[in-house]
């Protein structure tokens, strides 16, 4: 896999996210096969994911003939967390990321994170009664869906930078424009 477009640092808050960038998907998969891959239980790798038959975490979803990446946006004060009934779901305090898997609680499977979740991230498990949802690939530098995407649709960096990259293109066409 080739390494992940990165964007510099420079968030105050010094949180990296996946951001999006829909124009450039042109629904290959490669990140929900990536993703698969990085939670297989035996080996982390895209055939490892498909041979074990493991959920993604990241949804490319067909809209208006176009492909669109879906994927949890770990909220600054996420509703999934608020809505969940055992503590199961919490915010990492450090990292940001938010995640039901690895806590002392565990998911009961009441799916209250799924009708809290304004995004749609949240799934149910297909094969057990939790709740399924991107987990930031804690144990990778850089996670999986954005380190595999070949058209830079997704993207790991500082929501700054990525909003202040987009700002910049904006003023680019607009200056064209004129």
């Amino acid at each position: 896999m080739k390494p992940a477009r990165e964007l510099k640092a420079g968030c105050l808050l010094g949180m990296r996210r996946v951001m999006i960038d829909a124009g450039k998907c042109n629904g290959c998969m490669t990140c929900v096969l990536a993703c698969a891959g990085a939670h297989a239980a035996n080996d982390k790798s895209i055939i490892g994911g498909m041979m074990e038959k493991t959920p993604p975490r990241i949804q490319v979803l067909p809209v208006k003939g176009r492909a669109v990446p879906l994927l949890c946006l770990h909220c600054e004060e996420p509703a999934c967390v608020d809505a969940c009934m055992t503590g199961a779901m919490r915010k990492d305090p450090k990292s940001g990321l938010v995640s039901n898997e690895g806590g002392e609680q565990a998911c009961v499977g009441c799916w209250m994170c799924i009708m809290a979740c304004p995004y749609g991230a949240v799934r149910q498990h297909p094969d057990k009664k939790v709740a399924l949802k991107c987990d930031g690939c804690p144990d990778r530098e850089v996670p999986a869906c954005a380190a595999a995407c070949p058209m830079d649709a997704l993207i790991w960096g500082e929501v700054d930078d990525f909003a202040a990259g987009r700002a910049m293109k904006t003023a680019l066409a607009l200056l064209e424009g004129a």
